[in-house]
């Protein structure tokens, strides 16, 4: 009886919808949260999308306000991610104790820091994750062990930005536990000293370079998806992880449309 038990547990035990969506060639979608209204993000949570990006390095959404995140999305279709601050050890702690389902981490510009970020999500001896995740436990999806869930299912998304880590990309790519390089387009534009132009030779062959290594190394590749006619090109450079427009972002075009009709 103990044996069956354990055999149904096993059956039911939850698996990331966006790794689950990623591993069968599928395109994620990402609604960026960047205001503090717990209303707001239940309902980019109901509305289609795969996850939020709930943004806590340009933005003041605190970890008090991305706890209260977690708690009104739970059940709710697109799941909790956060971007960090910065690349640490500690920052990633708090918000997986917070109960997010990935994390995105900014300026994975060296392999040691891609290595940091890996480590960070993951519970010895697998990485160097501490123990202590009492209220991430009690919002996780799955009734099972917290670590032994975790572990599997939080994405680790390295975010490459900068000119520097074009010139190493290959090591950063090739770092175990890492899940989605994200190619952040606007800071890396700016680090190669084009202002943030989008549609630069120059942009564009660096994001060829992390593309290609991505690909040799089995990586999943996201980048800024600002416009649905983009996706069918994205979609064919191999992109597959989107970040989508921030909520300020829609609420602005949703009134430019109806106050267009004055």
């Amino acid at each position: 009886m103990a044996h069956q038990t354990e055999q149904q547990s096993s059956q039911h035990r939850w698996t990331n919808p966006v790794k689950a969506r990623l591993a069968a060639g599928e395109p994620v979608f990402g609604l960026t949260i960047t205001i503090s209204s717990l209303d707001s993000a239940a309902l980019a949570a109901s509305l289609g999308f795969d996850f939020l990006w709930i943004e806590m390095e340009h933005s003041p959404v605190t970890l008090e306000t991305l706890r209260n995140i977690v708690l009104v999305t739970r059940g709710l279709p697109a799941i909790p991610f956060a971007r960090v601050p910065v690349n640490e050890l500690w920052t990633a702690k708090r918000v997986l104790d917070s109960g997010v389902h990935g994390v995105i981490f900014p300026f994975t510009t060296t392999p040691d820091l891609a290595r940091r970020a890996a480590d960070a999500c993951r519970y010895p001896p697998a990485g160097r994750r501490g123990s202590g995740a009492g209220l991430a436990t009690r919002s996780w999806p799955d009734a099972g062990s917290y670590p032994d869930s975790a572990d599997p299912n939080v994405v680790v998304i390295a975010v490459v930005e900068e000119a520097a880590a074009v010139e190493c990309i290959d090591e950063i790519a090739a770092t175990h536990g890492i899940d989605v390089l994200f190619i952040g387009t606007s800071d890396l534009s700016f680090s190669l000293g084009l202002r943030g132009q989008q549609d630069h030779p120059q942009l564009e062959a660096a994001v060829a370079r992390i593309v290609s290594a991505a690909q040799r190394h089995g990586k999943h590749i996201g980048r800024p998806l600002r416009e649905p006619r983009q996706l069918a090109s994205y979609r064919d450079q191999g992109f597959a992880f989107f970040q989508a427009p921030t909520d300020l972002d829609f609420l602005a075009a949703g009134a430019r449309e109806f106050l267009s009709g004055r």
